[in-house]
């Protein structure tokens, strides 16, 4: 059997990493390794195999899920801004919201990583957040009734993103932006291919609408409020008419937004993340948060390529990112 599609849906199987396809990653002192058809860092794919093999889902229980680099700051953000509203945000005043003071990276933490570290979860806070392919979250949540928030975003940003955010780890050379690209257009990219990432939670939307809720990048840059009530709804927690009102859903906007977040002292600090691999300060998570920076640094003939893979992975799906 291929070690890198093991079963874990019954027993605990011993997966030895090492002997794993290997490729080089992006950093030169690192490698990725393939499993379940996806690539990831050694220290992650422990801890994802960990959480494949033990998690059990709470009722309430809602997993914020995305690609690397697509608004996953944000939408844990808003998300927690959500959950949380009536605590922090009702009224006049938000001084009080973990938000100011904490990064939300550690107030939504990341299961994997969890797992990796041997840390447990909060089991009062609802919201966890994941990298990982639909197809490979645990059976314990697949035949739950969890509700699993999905945020895509354009493989061009994505690939701009991820490069300049993996240049600013503190480990090791990052190879070239060229080289970058090229593995990144043949599916070698933690988490990658992006595109399977991406369509396997489509495709998780469509077959049910009641638990996972599709959401895009550019769209919620584009209309903050609509897809906040949206994501309100979703969640369970919609917002009343006195709220509307009070304008609540624009103060979490407003809270939530790239200026405030980037510009508050937790995230602008050199407050070290250490994910088991590279280090590297908060701030480097806030970068710019825009639509279509990739034309700075992509040819037209890259972005041509990507364009038509994207046409490709996604032809008579529905689906379309472009």
């Amino acid at each position: 059997m291929d070690p890198s599609s093991t079963d874990l849906s019954n027993g605990v199987p011993e997966i030895n990493i090492s002997k794993l396809p290997q490729q080089p990653s992006w950093k030169t002192s690192v490698n990725l390794y393939k499993y379940q058809q996806f690539w990831y860092y050694d220290f992650l794919l422990k801890g994802i195999i960990l959480f494949q093999q033990n998690f059990i889902p709470q009722p309430t229980d809602i997993f914020l899920a995305t690609t690397p680099k697509s608004g996953t700051t944000w939408l844990k953000a808003l998300a927690f801004a959500i959950q949380t509203r009536t605590q922090y945000i009702n009224g006049d005043s938000d001084h009080d919201s973990p938000l100011l003071s904490k990064f939300p990276h550690d107030i939504v933490p990341f299961i994997e990583v969890l797992y990796a570290f041997g840390r447990n979860r909060d089991p009062q806070n609802p919201l966890l957040t994941t990298h990982v392919p639909f197809h490979s979250l645990p059976k314990s949540i697949l035949n739950s009734n969890s509700k699993i928030i999905y945020l895509c975003r354009n493989p061009k940003d994505v690939l701009v993103s991820q490069f300049l955010f993996t240049s600013k780890h503190g480990d090791g050379e990052i190879i070239g932006f060229q080289e970058v690209y090229e593995q990144f257009c043949n599916g070698v990219s933690n988490y990658g291919p992006f595109w399977d990432q991406v369509l396997g939670y489509w495709k998780g939307s469509l077959e049910f609408p009641d638990r996972v809720l599709f959401l895009k990048y550019e769209e919620l840059k584009n209309d903050t409020c609509f897809y906040v009530k949206k994501i309100a709804n979703f969640m369970g927690c919609s917002f009343s008419v006195d709220e509307e009102k009070q304008g609540i859903v624009g103060k979490i906007v407003k809270l939530c937004s790239f200026e405030s977040l980037s510009n508050l002292d937790v995230n602008k600090s050199a407050s070290q993340q250490k994910d088991g691999t590279f280090t590297l300060g908060n701030e480097a998570f806030f970068r710019k948060g825009k639509v279509g920076d990739w034309k700075n640094y992509l040819t037209p003939e890259m972005a041509e390529k990507i364009d038509q893979i994207t046409s490709q992975k996604f032809g008579g799906s529905g689906l379309h990112l472009l």
